[in-house]
């Protein structure tokens, strides 16, 4: 039996279908499973992807032919069915699904998470005979908490920067993480003003009715000590808050949520003064979870800590390989994490029981 997706120079292919799931160079037809810049990339003829993602596409991508599915919604496309399922990472996106005449099916997973995410529909693994997934967290020593325990800590440091007479400036990810951090945020917790590329995603999530707290476009209008004096938050991407944007503000403190926040080394080269752990990715139990919740008997793995993965399944009796992409992270590691793959792979036996459940 042939792979029904393989790996080409443009990126993972179905021949039986004619089209690429998240290609890296232009193509025919590309079904995209979400909207970040490592899976959604322009030059292609034609896109699908969820209805909830087309607005996204097209404010990254510019104009460009896209079609909106809901979920579950079954396309023919050559010689398979295709449907997209939740993949609880950010709006809009989803894993996708390929079924042959014969009853073969096969799933890609673009990016997902396990965790409560109040601005998109949890992931829903699906059963199939072949899964492939990320890894982008894929060592036992990622266990991240929830959103809710997350949004009470930053709420914390933000009433001591108010103390302080201190702006709180907060980096995260435009698409996806800064929507969930605010809206995991009490109302009234005080002013937000946001980066113009968050106040855009911002836009597009309220406009397919995700409920956000009240926020302002921050402009160069605002001043910088009035809004000590209010004890603002505010929240942008990452390379903003690394460069001059950030350096109007002389009061203030500065903050990075990310899942690679949870390796102290990882915060001292961020030079910040502190880190949050909130990541849009499985954490270990997310990744092991789910794999074993969709039956696969055959597991590929992309992006990440795959070969540490591919080990953890392959000893435990899955067929289990690294599959090599060209899809980096929106969160990609600067540098290896305080601890080796092998260290953390003998401390994972409650994983181990959990996909032991999953896989018999």
């Amino acid at each position: 039996m042939s792979d029904l997706v393989t790996v080409t120079e443009s990126g993972l292919y179905c021949a039986m279908g004619d089209f690429y799931i998240d290609p890296w160079r232009s193509v025919k037809l590309a079904l995209v499973t979400h909207g970040h810049s490592d899976h959604a990339r322009m030059g292609s003829q034609r896109y699908i992807t969820h209805k909830d993602g087309q607005a996204i596409l097209r404010y990254r991508l510019g104009e460009i032919d896209v079609t909106g599915v809901d979920y579950c919604q079954v396309l023919q496309l050559g010689g398979v069915k295709v449907s997209f399922h939740p993949a609880g990472h950010v709006l809009g996106s989803a894993q996708i699904r390929i079924e042959t005449d014969k009853g073969e099916v096969w799933v890609v997973s673009g990016d997902y998470k396990a965790q409560y995410d109040p601005t998109c529909p949890g992931i829903e693994p699906v059963r199939c005979d072949t899964f492939i997934t990320e890894s982008t967290f894929g060592l036992p020593i990622y266990r991240f908490n929830e959103g809710d325990t997350v949004a009470c800590e930053i709420v914390d440091w933000w009433e001591k920067c108010k103390a302080k007479g201190q702006v709180a400036m907060v980096g995260a990810y435009s698409l996806g993480k800064a929507q969930r951090l605010l809206a995991s945020l009490p109302d009234l917790a005080g002013p937000i003003y946001v980066h113009g590329s968050v106040a855009a995603i911002n836009s597009i999530y309220q406009g397919a009715g995700v409920t956000l707290p009240a926020w302002t476009h921050l402009t160069s209008e605002h001043k910088a000590d009035k809004l000590a004096k209010e004890g603002a938050l505010l929240v942008a991407p990452p390379s903003s808050i690394e460069g001059p944007w950030a350096r109007r503000f002389a009061k203030r403190q500065e903050a990075f949520a990310s899942g690679w926040m949870l390796v102290r080394g990882r915060r001292r080269m961020r030079s910040i003064d502190r880190g949050f752990v909130l990541s849009d990715h499985a954490d270990w139990p997310g990744l092991i979870s789910v794999i074993a919740a969709t039956g696969a008997e055959r597991v590929l793995v992309t992006h990440g800590f795959s070969d540490p993965l591919v080990r953890y399944l392959s000893e435990r009796g899955l067929n289990a390989a690294t599959l090599r992409t060209a899809y980096g992270d929106e969160e990609a590691p600067e540098a290896a994490p305080d601890a080796s793959p092998d260290a953390s792979i003998e401390v994972a036996s409650e994983s181990a029981n959990l996909l032991s459940d999953g896989v018999s």
